[in-house]
């Protein structure tokens, strides 16, 4: 059966009218909207078809349609107008932004927390360290008697070090050898590559630095490692409560326990190489938890080699013009905010005069 433009027309009113009223919609409700110019006779007709290709449901005999998750699927895709947020919504957001976002540290749960408010759903944020590959160089410095300093040159101009201790035998000429030994066999390689194999290597070339390669090896993986890390928040979740989905104690106790860290943990690998907003409506969602939810999702930039996710769960329900067009809006005012230069604070007792290495 074709899916003409009639009947996509319908199934969005449809879906635009139960996403207002949690109400099973009628063909006489839809008839009713001032764009429609059907007859109510010829809507149910549509309706109808639209339930015998699985875009609606009728949950009883006697009521109206309500959208399935294929109907859902085809909306988010290709029937969804555009929301336009009103000035108030702008504003509101910006400011709370501007207000509340001053310190990143504390990045992750404030976002959460000001997504769930402005959506009136669960949410999520997340921030990220993109993936760093490689070193881009080892350096040694000898740092006094007993002690030397670890010095990992990153993709970014990113700088990590480590003061490590000496084995009484291993001199500064000593560390040179070690030093261009890891700058010819460790550099520009992936952390998979770091095997067992390469270790020997590198420990047989190392001379009487070979003690060193095994603490050098294990901070190297543990800092390529670190930078891939994500901290998640979730914020809201008492948010479902109130709608009427979730009134069904039992059920509302089984939504609200699976929406934790753990189990969206696995939601911003899903972003990885999408560009936009994502969405995943009910059985697309990939843990078993959310399967009766829907999930709204975008991107944005931190900088310094950090990137931010936000997103909501809620009912499939969900109004998601209105969702997606929110999270795209607080998505590209965080980026612009983070592109802002910024003098960093230093904290109080913090000296910017280097000091001279622990001897």
């Amino acid at each position: 059966m074709e899916l003409t433009e009639r009947k996509k027309k319908v199934l969005r009113s449809v879906v635009d009218l139960y996403i207002r009223t949690a109400e099973p919609v009628g063909s006489k409700a839809v008839a009713e909207l001032p764009d429609m110019k059907y007859s109510s006779a010829t809507i149910r007709n549509e309706m109808s078809d639209l339930t015998s290709m699985g875009y609606l449901e009728q949950p009883h005999t006697s009521a109206g349609r309500i959208p399935s998750t294929a109907g859902y699927r085809l909306y988010v895709d290709e029937l969804m107008m555009d929301y336009r947020l009103s000035i108030d919504e702008t504003k509101s957001i910006s400011s709370a932004i501007e207000e509340k976002m001053q310190r990143v540290d504390k990045l992750v749960e404030k976002v959460a927390k000001l997504v769930s408010q402005a959506t009136d759903l669960p949410a999520i944020s997340a921030a990220s360290r993109r993936s760093i590959s490689c070193v881009k160089r080892f350096d040694l410095i000898l740092a006094g008697q007993g002690s030397f300093i670890l010095v990992l040159m990153l993709p970014g101009e990113q700088v990590v070090n480590k003061l490590i201790k000496l084995p009484l035998n291993v001199t500064e000429t000593d560390l040179k050898l070690l030093s261009a030994v890891l700058n010819a066999a460790m550099t520009e390689i992936p952390l998979e590559e770091y095997t067992p194999e390469l270790l020997d290597k590198v420990m047989r070339s190392a001379g009487s630095a070979s003690s060193l390669v095994p603490v050098i090896v294990d901070f190297t993986q543990e800092t390529l490692r670190n930078q891939g890390s994500t901290n998640m928040a979730v914020a809201g979740q008492a948010r479902l409560l109130g709608l009427p989905e979730y009134r069904d104690v039992d059920k509302a106790q089984r939504v609200l326990a699976s929406i934790d860290e753990d189990t969206l943990s696995n939601l911003p690998a899903v972003m990885q190489g999408s560009n936009g907003t994502k969405v995943i409506v009910g059985p697309e969602n990939v843990a078993d938890e959310l399967k009766d939810t829907s999930v709204v999702m975008t991107k944005f930039d931190i900088g310094e080699g950090m990137q931010g996710m936000i997103g909501v769960v809620g009912p499939t329900r969900m109004d998601y013009a209105k969702v997606t067009a929110r999270l795209s809006y607080f998505a590209e005012s965080l980026s612009k905010m983070f592109a802002k230069p910024e003098q960093p604070q230093l904290p109080e007792g913090i000296s910017e005069e280097p000091k001279e290495p622990n001897k």
